[in-house]
């Protein structure tokens, strides 16, 4: 198949998620194409995008300046450079009438430059809700030709609508033809906002289980215990409360650090929190990192968070990567019943969850841990098995593939990839 992934922004070393599937899909023997933005740090991104010269596959849409006239003044020299290749594709992503300030801002026709003369593909596959939107307009104006799937996967489907009204995606969820989402909390919502309950799935992301090498853990000799949390810094990883909670701990329990991975807006908060705690020599901000620096740090860990929160905003969670890489490679986790997180973590099994917001809380299941090593490898086995069964991305890809070809051939429910049958894996 000739398939074609709209994203935002590519690659992002956060979202290894749409990376895994783009490799997947390659080494199945399809040819994918990547259409969207170049990204702000490009120093840092996944071995893979090099392994499979992706960058070769991604083509990117000029910049959008914020100074109108200058603006104006590229989008005519766009315009004189690119019309001979589709003059009515060109005209119609300046209709204001029907697009309104998408064309008046002609966001639209910046967009759709790297798309002119390109072929027919069998699928588009919108990377989340908002390129869902964008994708339908490319098809609309003719930039673009193919079966229109959109993944829904957590802030498209809470901060976004939240922001933007409840019938943000009315059109979309018309005239676009298949959708995953990536719990079945986020499915529930997007039916909920008008999708036919037909034409959507759950379709986890999934990790590859042979990167994530599994060992049961035990403190220390010394006794010193190691505890990570992984992700960017902004408001819904609720990281600010996984700080606190080790703050607490730490009174009781000195022998004990917390590296945080991630980058983000609120970094300079996060490190003054640390500061006024008096914990800056036991909890770490460490920065952005790729997979492989991940791997190596988290084998280093003993106990992993996740506390993650609803932002003010809105804005939500999945059940995130990060958390079942540490769960794969045999870390207790402590996560939060927020959003798609409690379709992973199985509370007193794999980890424990607990309220959103409650650093207290946080704290009493940590100090449970640490008092009680011998539930570690016991909860570790089950966290491994349950994301080897639920969200190994081989067999996420074979599915995928697998939806690919009935929405072409217009089976718009793939009945062997339905939550029911997920469950039973």
């Amino acid at each position: 198949m000739k398939i074609a992934f709209i994203v935002n922004k590519f690659p992002v070393l956060s979202e290894t998620f749409i990376l895994n599937q783009i490799t997947g899909l390659i080494y199945r023997g399809h040819e994918v194409h990547i259409y969207g933005y170049r990204p702000n740090d490009t120093t840092k991104y996944h071995p893979d995008v090099e392994k499979y010269d992706l960058l070769k596959s991604t083509f990117y849409a000029p910049n959008l300046p914020q100074n109108k006239l200058w603006r104006l003044l590229k989008a005519l020299w766009l315009i004189i450079t690119n019309f001979y290749k589709a003059p009515l594709v060109i005209l119609r992503s300046l209709n204001i009438f029907k697009y309104h300030e998408r064309a008046a801002s002609l966001r639209i026709l910046y967009s759709i430059i790297p798309l002119l003369n390109t072929e027919s593909y069998d699928i588009i596959h919108s990377q989340f809700g908002i390129q869902g939107n964008e994708g339908m307009i490319y098809r609309e104006i003719g930039a673009i030709q193919g079966k229109l799937i959109t993944t829904f996967r957590g802030y498209d489907i809470s901060w976004y609508v939240k922001e933007y009204g409840e019938n943000v995606y009315d059109q979309l969820f018309i005239k676009g033809d298949f959708f995953l989402a990536n719990c079945e909390f986020f499915r529930q919502r997007a039916i909920k906002l008008g999708c036919d309950e037909k034409k959507i799935i759950v379709h986890g992301s999934g990790i590859d289980c042979s990167r994530f090498s599994f060992r049961t853990r035990q403190p220390l000799e010394d006794g010193k215990i190691s505890i990570a949390t992984t992700g960017r810094l902004v408001e819904k990883k609720g990281i600010e409360y996984g700080i606190r909670a080790v703050a607490k701990v730490l009174k009781t329990y000195p022998n004990l650090e917390y590296n945080i991975v991630g980058d983000g807006a609120l970094k300079e908060h996060l490190q003054q929190v640390i500061i006024e705690l008096g914990v800056a020599e036991q909890v770490k901000l460490l920065g952005w990192k790729n997979q492989q620096e991940i791997i190596q740090i988290i084998d280093n860990t003993h106990i992993f968070i996740a506390p993650s929160v609803t932002a003010k905003d809105g804005n939500q969670d999945a059940p995130v990567n990060t958390l079942k890489e540490a769960m794969a490679m045999g870390l207790p986790v402590i996560a939060t019943r927020h959003g798609g997180i409690p379709e992973l973590v199985q509370d007193g099994i794999s980890g424990f969850l607990v309220p959103e917001q409650n650093a207290d809380a946080i704290a009493d299941k940590l100090t449970y841990l640490i008092e009680h090593p011998e539930l570690w490898e016991k909860m570790a086995k089950a966290g491994r098995a349950y994301v080897e069964k639920h969200y190994d991305i081989n067999h996420l890809n074979d599915e995928l593939v697998e939806i690919y070809q009935q929405v072409i051939m217009d089976h718009l429910q793939p009945s062997p990839v339905t939550p029911q049958s997920m469950e039973k894996r």
